[in-house]
Protein backbone atom coordinates (compact mmCIF):
# COMPACT_ATOMS: atom_id res chain seq x y z
CA UNK A 1 0.00 0.00 0.00
CA UNK A 2 1.59 2.94 -1.12
CA UNK A 3 -0.06 6.67 0.56
CA UNK A 4 0.31 9.55 -1.81
CA UNK A 5 1.41 13.04 0.05
CA UNK A 6 2.19 15.87 -1.92
CA UNK A 7 5.06 14.34 -4.23
CA UNK A 8 5.72 11.55 -2.22
CA UNK A 9 4.56 7.96 -2.31
CA UNK A 10 4.61 6.82 1.49
CA UNK A 11 5.60 3.06 1.84
CA UNK A 12 7.60 0.31 3.39
CA UNK A 13 9.56 0.11 0.65
CA UNK A 14 10.14 3.05 -0.54
CA UNK A 15 13.33 5.40 1.39
CA UNK A 16 12.04 6.16 4.98
CA UNK A 17 10.25 9.85 5.76
CA UNK A 18 10.85 11.66 8.58
CA UNK A 19 7.75 13.08 11.02
CA UNK A 20 9.65 15.33 13.21
CA UNK A 21 9.18 18.83 15.86
CA UNK A 22 8.73 19.41 19.24
CA UNK A 23 6.46 17.41 21.73
CA UNK A 24 4.41 20.96 21.82
CA UNK A 25 3.44 24.69 20.69
CA UNK A 26 5.44 26.34 23.20
CA UNK A 27 5.87 29.80 21.49
CA UNK A 28 5.33 30.69 17.71
CA UNK A 29 8.66 31.59 16.97
CA UNK A 30 10.28 28.37 18.55
CA UNK A 31 8.37 26.34 16.43
CA UNK A 32 9.07 28.54 12.99
CA UNK A 33 12.97 28.38 13.99
CA UNK A 34 12.97 24.68 14.16
CA UNK A 35 10.42 23.42 11.20
CA UNK A 36 12.54 26.33 9.52
CA UNK A 37 16.01 24.14 10.34
CA UNK A 38 14.44 20.91 9.70
CA UNK A 39 13.06 21.69 6.24
CA UNK A 40 16.79 22.16 5.36
CA UNK A 41 18.55 19.98 7.22
CA UNK A 42 15.99 17.03 5.16
CA UNK A 43 16.14 19.02 2.08
CA UNK A 44 19.63 18.62 2.24
CA UNK A 45 19.59 14.84 3.00
CA UNK A 46 16.96 14.30 0.95
CA UNK A 47 14.56 12.80 2.91
CA UNK A 48 10.83 13.47 2.95
CA UNK A 49 9.60 15.35 5.60
CA UNK A 50 6.75 16.19 7.76
CA UNK A 51 6.50 18.89 10.77
CA UNK A 52 4.73 17.77 13.78
CA UNK A 53 3.51 19.64 16.92
CA UNK A 54 0.71 19.76 19.34
CA UNK A 55 -1.75 22.60 19.93
CA UNK A 56 -2.92 20.49 23.69
CA UNK A 57 -0.93 17.74 25.13
CA UNK A 58 -3.94 15.89 26.94
CA UNK A 59 -2.00 13.48 28.69
CA UNK A 60 0.22 15.11 30.76
CA UNK A 61 1.42 13.78 34.35
CA UNK A 62 0.12 16.26 36.61
CA UNK A 63 -2.79 19.00 36.31
CA UNK A 64 -0.02 21.40 36.47
CA UNK A 65 1.61 20.44 33.51
CA UNK A 66 1.94 22.75 30.33
CA UNK A 67 -0.41 21.29 27.87
CA UNK A 68 -0.30 24.04 24.90
CA UNK A 69 -1.77 26.84 23.32
CA UNK A 70 -5.35 25.10 22.63
CA UNK A 71 -6.92 24.18 19.18
CA UNK A 72 -8.00 27.67 18.20
CA UNK A 73 -4.20 29.44 18.50
CA UNK A 74 -1.91 26.06 17.87
CA UNK A 75 -3.48 25.49 14.56
CA UNK A 76 -3.08 29.07 13.47
CA UNK A 77 0.51 28.81 14.52
CA UNK A 78 0.39 25.11 12.31
CA UNK A 79 -1.24 26.83 9.22
CA UNK A 80 1.80 29.31 9.19
CA UNK A 81 4.68 26.69 9.30
CA UNK A 82 2.36 25.00 6.59
CA UNK A 83 2.07 27.69 4.29
CA UNK A 84 5.38 30.15 4.66
CA UNK A 85 7.43 27.04 4.48
CA UNK A 86 5.27 24.48 2.34
CA UNK A 87 5.93 21.60 4.55
CA UNK A 88 3.15 19.02 5.01
CA UNK A 89 1.73 18.99 8.56
CA UNK A 90 0.63 16.60 11.30
CA UNK A 91 -0.86 17.31 14.82
CA UNK A 92 -3.06 14.45 17.53
CA UNK A 93 -6.51 14.95 17.70
CA UNK A 94 -8.30 13.97 21.30
CA UNK A 95 -11.91 14.16 20.58
CA UNK A 96 -14.40 13.23 17.20
CA UNK A 97 -15.13 17.20 17.56
CA UNK A 98 -11.24 18.18 16.73
CA UNK A 99 -10.74 15.98 14.00
CA UNK A 100 -12.86 17.93 11.61
CA UNK A 101 -11.40 20.93 13.13
CA UNK A 102 -7.87 20.14 12.89
CA UNK A 103 -8.33 18.73 9.11
CA UNK A 104 -8.69 22.44 7.64
CA UNK A 105 -4.97 22.72 8.79
CA UNK A 106 -3.30 19.62 8.93
CA UNK A 107 -2.38 16.94 6.42
CA UNK A 108 -2.54 13.86 8.80
CA UNK A 109 -4.31 13.50 11.68
CA UNK A 110 -2.67 11.68 14.52
CA UNK A 111 -4.84 9.22 17.08
CA UNK A 112 -2.53 9.25 20.54
CA UNK A 113 -1.53 6.40 21.59
CA UNK A 114 -3.67 5.95 24.43
CA UNK A 115 -7.06 7.13 22.43
CA UNK A 116 -6.21 4.05 19.77
CA UNK A 117 -8.95 1.89 20.61
CA UNK A 118 -11.70 5.25 20.71
CA UNK A 119 -14.02 4.16 18.26
CA UNK A 120 -15.49 7.62 17.35
CA UNK A 121 -12.51 8.90 17.29
CA UNK A 122 -10.97 6.75 14.78
CA UNK A 123 -14.19 6.97 12.41
CA UNK A 124 -14.14 10.50 12.78
CA UNK A 125 -10.21 11.30 11.93
CA UNK A 126 -10.83 8.82 8.72
CA UNK A 127 -13.90 10.53 7.97
CA UNK A 128 -12.05 13.79 7.45
CA UNK A 129 -10.34 12.30 4.26
CA UNK A 130 -6.88 13.26 5.74
CA UNK A 131 -4.07 10.65 5.78
CA UNK A 132 -4.60 9.25 9.35
CA UNK A 133 -2.01 8.21 11.99
CA UNK A 134 -2.64 5.65 14.38
CA UNK A 135 -0.31 4.91 17.54
CA UNK A 136 -0.39 1.45 18.81
CA UNK A 137 -1.47 1.65 22.54
CA UNK A 138 1.17 0.95 25.28
CA UNK A 139 -1.12 -1.55 26.42
CA UNK A 140 -2.08 -3.50 22.79
CA UNK A 141 -0.26 -6.30 21.70
CA UNK A 142 0.59 -5.54 17.41
CA UNK A 143 -1.90 -7.91 16.07
CA UNK A 144 -4.85 -5.95 18.43
CA UNK A 145 -3.73 -3.13 15.70
CA UNK A 146 -5.72 -4.99 13.09
CA UNK A 147 -8.70 -4.23 14.37
CA UNK A 148 -8.27 -0.43 14.94
CA UNK A 149 -6.84 -0.26 11.43
CA UNK A 150 -10.45 -2.36 10.24
CA UNK A 151 -12.39 0.79 11.87
CA UNK A 152 -10.57 3.56 9.75
CA UNK A 153 -10.71 0.98 6.60
CA UNK A 154 -14.84 0.43 7.18
CA UNK A 155 -14.89 4.53 7.59
CA UNK A 156 -14.44 5.26 4.09
CA UNK A 157 -10.40 5.52 3.94
CA UNK A 158 -7.63 3.98 2.72
CA UNK A 159 -4.72 6.19 4.16
CA UNK A 160 -3.74 4.68 7.41
CA UNK A 161 -0.55 4.39 8.82
CA UNK A 162 0.22 2.48 11.89
CA UNK A 163 2.86 3.79 14.33
CA UNK A 164 4.94 1.48 16.69
CA UNK A 165 5.95 3.45 19.95
CA UNK A 166 6.82 0.90 22.69
CA UNK A 167 4.66 -1.58 25.28
CA UNK A 168 4.29 -1.26 28.88
CA UNK A 169 7.03 -2.92 30.66
CA UNK A 170 6.71 -2.98 34.66
CA UNK A 171 6.02 0.48 35.97
CA UNK A 172 7.20 3.84 34.76
CA UNK A 173 9.39 1.66 31.45
CA UNK A 174 8.38 1.19 27.96
CA UNK A 175 10.55 -1.55 25.79
CA UNK A 176 10.35 -1.81 22.11
CA UNK A 177 9.42 -5.20 20.60
CA UNK A 178 10.77 -4.83 16.76
CA UNK A 179 8.97 -7.97 16.40
CA UNK A 180 6.20 -5.36 16.30
CA UNK A 181 7.14 -3.69 13.09
CA UNK A 182 7.28 -7.20 11.23
CA UNK A 183 3.64 -8.16 12.45
CA UNK A 184 1.97 -4.60 11.55
CA UNK A 185 3.49 -4.65 8.21
CA UNK A 186 1.91 -7.67 7.42
CA UNK A 187 -1.46 -5.62 7.38
CA UNK A 188 -0.43 -4.48 4.26
CA UNK A 189 0.03 -0.67 5.27
CA UNK A 190 2.59 1.81 5.96
CA UNK A 191 4.54 1.53 9.42
CA UNK A 192 6.30 4.18 11.30
CA UNK A 193 8.84 3.81 14.31
CA UNK A 194 8.48 6.37 16.90
CA UNK A 195 12.10 6.54 18.21
CA UNK A 196 11.38 9.08 21.31
CA UNK A 197 8.42 7.98 22.58
CA UNK A 198 9.67 4.71 22.65
CA UNK A 199 12.32 5.49 25.04
CA UNK A 200 9.84 7.55 27.44
CA UNK A 201 9.47 6.47 31.25
CA UNK A 202 6.10 7.24 31.85
CA UNK A 203 5.70 9.25 34.86
CA UNK A 204 9.33 8.32 35.56
CA UNK A 205 10.17 11.46 37.67
CA UNK A 206 6.67 11.28 39.58
CA UNK A 207 4.85 14.41 38.32
CA UNK A 208 6.09 14.41 34.65
CA UNK A 209 7.98 11.95 32.24
CA UNK A 210 11.41 10.55 32.80
CA UNK A 211 13.40 9.21 29.24
CA UNK A 212 16.56 7.92 27.79
CA UNK A 213 17.30 9.84 24.55
CA UNK A 214 20.72 7.82 24.19
CA UNK A 215 18.89 5.29 23.14
CA UNK A 216 17.27 7.15 20.34
CA UNK A 217 19.26 6.57 17.88
CA UNK A 218 20.06 2.68 18.29
CA UNK A 219 16.54 2.10 17.85
CA UNK A 220 15.79 3.59 15.05
CA UNK A 221 18.47 1.88 13.47
CA UNK A 222 16.90 -1.28 14.57
CA UNK A 223 13.33 0.01 13.36
CA UNK A 224 15.00 1.08 9.81
CA UNK A 225 16.48 -2.63 9.23
CA UNK A 226 13.44 -4.68 9.41
CA UNK A 227 12.48 -2.23 6.52
CA UNK A 228 9.65 0.44 7.43
CA UNK A 229 8.05 3.71 6.14
CA UNK A 230 9.11 6.17 8.03
CA UNK A 231 10.32 7.26 11.57
CA UNK A 232 8.71 9.85 14.15
CA UNK A 233 10.91 12.19 16.48
CA UNK A 234 10.22 14.74 18.74
CA UNK A 235 13.29 17.12 18.43
CA UNK A 236 13.82 20.60 20.25
CA UNK A 237 16.53 22.91 19.99
CA UNK A 238 16.91 22.70 23.76
CA UNK A 239 15.31 19.49 25.20
CA UNK A 240 16.81 20.24 28.67
CA UNK A 241 14.39 23.88 28.71
CA UNK A 242 11.32 21.79 26.63
CA UNK A 243 7.79 22.20 28.42
CA UNK A 244 7.01 18.97 27.51
CA UNK A 245 8.81 15.72 26.95
CA UNK A 246 11.96 16.65 27.34
CA UNK A 247 13.77 14.29 28.41
CA UNK A 248 13.43 12.08 25.27
CA UNK A 249 13.61 14.50 22.69
CA UNK A 250 16.48 14.78 19.91
CA UNK A 251 18.61 17.88 20.01
CA UNK A 252 17.94 19.82 17.41
CA UNK A 253 21.84 20.16 16.42
CA UNK A 254 22.22 16.57 17.04
CA UNK A 255 19.41 15.90 14.23
CA UNK A 256 21.57 15.88 10.73
CA UNK A 257 24.28 13.34 11.79
CA UNK A 258 22.02 10.97 12.74
CA UNK A 259 19.72 11.31 10.09
CA UNK A 260 23.03 11.31 7.45
CA UNK A 261 23.29 8.10 8.91
CA UNK A 262 20.13 6.74 9.39
CA UNK A 263 19.66 7.03 5.53
CA UNK A 264 22.71 5.30 4.63
CA UNK A 265 21.30 2.38 6.71
CA UNK A 266 17.63 2.85 5.15
CA UNK A 267 19.49 2.72 1.56
CA UNK A 268 21.74 -0.35 2.61
CA UNK A 269 18.24 -2.12 3.39
CA UNK A 270 16.14 -1.25 0.58
CA UNK A 271 18.48 -1.26 -2.05
CA UNK A 272 17.20 -3.63 -4.10
CA UNK A 273 13.58 -2.36 -3.66
CA UNK A 274 14.56 1.60 -4.49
Amino acid sequence: MEIKLKNYNISNDNKFFLIGGPCVIEDEKMIMETAEKLKKITEELDIFFVFKSSYDKANRSSIKSFRGPGINKGLKILEKVKNQLDLPILTDVHSPQQAKIASDVVDIIQIPAFLSRQTDLVVEAAKTGKIVNIKKGQFLAPWDMEKVLNKALASGTKNVILTERGACFGYNNLISDMTALEVMKNFGYPVVFDATHSVQKPGGLGDRTGGNREFVYPLAKSALSIGISGLFMEIHPEPKKAKSDGPNMVRLDDVKEMLNNLKKLDNLIKEEKI
